[in-house]
């Protein structure tokens, strides 16, 4: 695995903080020219997975979500987004879709399942009271396809 790009930052788990990491994978997602639809998934997954860490990560309380973004040789992107919250105690379960476990909040329960159907590799690691990692990875189409 060749790494042709990467950057790695730090950011508290503020809502307003999502929007921050999509521009940030965005910004250097766009050295590979990806489609409008490939930009348009990834921005979601990351969306989902930053939301994740603040709503059900740290709920209600703060904390940092560390994110690793890498361009891999040839034309894949891997992200991999932190926190230090409460952890899943099943992620099996959590992985379910329409599993929630805010819905006080009015929360589908989606959320990995959408990162599931826009990335081509969907890890989670998880330990109660130590955090979340949610490792995603696609392949971008080369743009003879």
């Amino acid at each position: 695995m060749k790494i042709l790009n990467e950057v790695k930052f730090t950011m508290p788990s503020l809502s307003l903080n999502e929007a921050v990491a999509r521009a940030a994978v965005s910004s250097l997602l766009v050295q590979y020219d990806p489609t409008v639809e490939e930009l348009s998934d990834i921005r979601t997954a990351v969306s989902e997975a930053v939301t994740n860490s603040i709503v059900h990560g740290y709920r209600h309380k703060s904390g940092n979500i560390e994110i690793t973004v890498r361009l891999i040789e040839p034309r894949e992107i891997y992200i991999k987004i932190r926190d230090k919250g409460c952890g899943i105690a099943d992620i099996d379960r959590a992985m379910e879709p329409l599993f929630t476990t805010a819905p006080e909040e009015e929360r589908s329960g989606l959320g990995f399942s959408v990162m599931s159907s826009f990335m081509d590799k969907l890890k989670v690691k998880s330990e109660v009271d130590n955090g979340t990692t949610v490792i995603m990875r696609k392949k971008l189409k080369s743009h003879d396809e």
